[in-house]
């Protein structure tokens, strides 16, 4: 853990963000550190200091502000991937509005104003009799007045009920009928989102990109951080912060400014020139100005967009790739702060018929990362006894000094009712950052992990990494441009990731009592035997094999 309050140093392997691809060089990479966010209490700690005023999170009813400052507002565990993938969406959309796509040139708070889209929320989620009155009246006409007079009754959140530009924008009704049918089958998360307000259709474009809400009384739409839980927020300024910000820019840009006939289509359910702009988001915060993990996810995202898949293909390894890159975060971040020296190794099994000791490893170091963001919040609590502020206060023997410390460094302290001892105030936050942290921070590993196919108890009753197929072909194209040596494939996976998998990585990480070469090889020769089914590994020889990114540019 870093011991000064300037700078923080760790290894990190460099890429141009022009696109050259030189021989990697690995480099030390100066993470600076400011003070304190309160100048005298935990000097040292890595906070962005909020603008002068008012905290932009203290109107967010926030109790104890501690997972925060480590991590950032806010890693959310109860959201899923692809729903990470459209809050960032959203954002880069409404940016890309303010012509400041990618943008860090104000790092907290980070301001947007996303969209609503209440007209065509309610077409596709909230009007279940669109097609039940197609097929009660055969008249074009007569079916357009029935319905419309039946929305005019149900839809909710929309300033005016008036739904009669859609007679103009299609042919006949059962043509509105068939485009609403086509965009219900494009639904994100179909199965977790039962509230007609909180379903998503496809991000085919600026048109479908719209925030979480949930209808309040009196027919009002109301903000919801259930589904959008700032997770995507964090992920667009991971980017934005990035050295590759400028080539990964034109990239974001096609995908929520582009045109398609999706999109068009999606846009001629929706009335024109509606401002149904939400009001500005103001309060996500991200602790570091620079971090390796922000350079990886960039290069990452622009060895996908630089493949050049058709249409919307790329999309779900960039959702993979983006989850990937948060537990990293969450991983690299807790170890730093207990004295670690960044992202700890993931011991990999490629999944055996039986027990290996592979597995007994992967269980392991699952069990040993999994505690880490625990550890980080104990520690956070031990440099607050340490503080030069608490010491001062508790050597004077102030209670209500004590207090007023926890209050300014993590807003916690004002509903304590327990004895009047500084001793027993600290074993009471300590208490409830842990609680807190259990509740959602702590389950980010284990959810984002499942989530992306990292994560599994398959053939087990405990948690370990087992990759699954979809992951190990989206790690694939992400590192391999063109082909590579399975060896080199191998040892790019843990340079990048720290994925341990093969018993060259094996060795280098693991002591002599839990490394056996043959196991590890046997692991390895898994993987291999995985990728050929996929039609990513070509073997040239028995000594000699090759994984191959069919979507490589050719001379790469």
């Amino acid at each position: 853990m870093a011991n000064t309050a300037d700078a923080m140093d760790t290894t990190v392997t460099s890429a141009l963000p022009d696109g050259s691809t030189p021989e990697a060089i690995s480099e030390t990479v100066h993470i600076p550190l400011s003070q304190g966010v309160w100048p005298g209490i935990l000097p040292g700690l890595p906070f962005t200091a909020p603008p002068a005023g008012p905290h932009p999170n203290h109107d967010h009813g926030i109790y104890l502000w501690l997972d925060e400052q480590i991590w950032g507002h806010r890693l959310w565990d109860a959201q899923s991937p692809w729903l990470i993938f459209l809050e960032f969406l959203n954002v880069a959309e409404a940016c890309q509005r303010q012509d400041r796509l990618l943008s860090d040139e104000a790092p907290y708070p980070l301001r947007y104003r996303p969209r609503q889209r209440m007209f065509l929320r309610n077409i596709l989620f909230n009007s279940d009799d669109v097609g039940r009155i197609a097929d009660e009246y055969g008249d074009s006409r007569r079916a357009w007045e029935a319905w419309l007079a039946r929305i005019q009754e149900t839809a909710r959140g929309v300033p005016q009920r008036d739904f009669s530009y859609l007679a103009s924008r299609f042919h006949s009704y059962h043509d509105f009928v068939e485009a609403v049918r086509l965009l219900r089958g494009a639904v994100v998360e179909r199965q977790s989102n039962k509230r007609w307000s909180s379903r998503f259709v496809f991000p085919f474009g600026a048109n479908a990109l719209y925030i979480d809400l949930n209808i309040v009384a009196g027919g009002q739409p109301s903000r919801e951080y259930i589904n959008f839980g700032r997770s995507g927020e964090l992920l667009y300024l991971m980017l934005a912060r990035s050295s590759c910000r400028d080539a990964l820019a034109p990239y974001v840009r096609a995908m929520v400014s582009g045109t398609n006939r999706w999109d068009r289509l999606v846009a001629s359910l929706q009335p024109d020139g509606e401002d149904d702009q939400e009001r500005e988001s103001k309060s996500c915060y991200l602790p570091y100005r620079q971090h390796p993990v922000f350079e990886g996810l960039a290069r990452d995202w622009l060895a996908m967009f630089r493949m050049e898949l058709p249409s919307f293909d790329v999309y779900p390894h960039l959702v993979t790739l983006g989850a990937l890159h948060l537990v990293r975060y969450h991983l690299s971040v807790a170890s730093t702060w207990t004295g670690g020296d960044g992202l700890p190794c993931l011991v990999c099994e490629i999944v055996a018929p039986r027990k290996t000791l592979v597995r007994e490893v992967s269980l392991r170091t699952y069990g040993q990362n999994d505690a880490l963001s625990t550890n980080a919040v104990e520690h956070f609590v031990d440099r607050v006894r340490e503080s030069d502020a608490w010491r001062s206060a508790e050597s004077s023997g102030a209670f209500v000094q004590c207090r007023q410390v926890l209050q300014q460094a993590v807003w916690w302290g004002d509903r304590y009712d327990g004895p009047n001892d500084p001793e027993a105030l600290l074993a009471e936050f300590r208490r409830a950052a842990l609680k807190g942290h259990q509740q959602h921070v702590a389950q980010v590993h284990r959810s984002y992990g499942r989530e992306i196919g990292l994560v599994s108890r398959r053939g087990t009753t405990r948690f370990r990494y087992a990759p699954t197929d979809q992951l190990i072909k989206t790690l694939l194209f992400a590192t391999v441009e063109r082909r590579m040596e399975f060896g080199e494939f191998l040892g790019s996976l843990f340079d990048k990731y720290r994925l341990v998998i093969g018993p060259r990585e094996a060795e280098r990480v693991l002591s002599t009592d839990e490394f056996d070469f043959k196991a590890f090889q046997a692991n390895a020769r898994r993987l291999e035997q995985r990728l050929d089914s996929l039609g990513l590994l070509r073997r040239l020889s028995d000594a000699c094999a090759y994984v191959e990114n069919p979507y490589g540019r050719a001379g790469s």
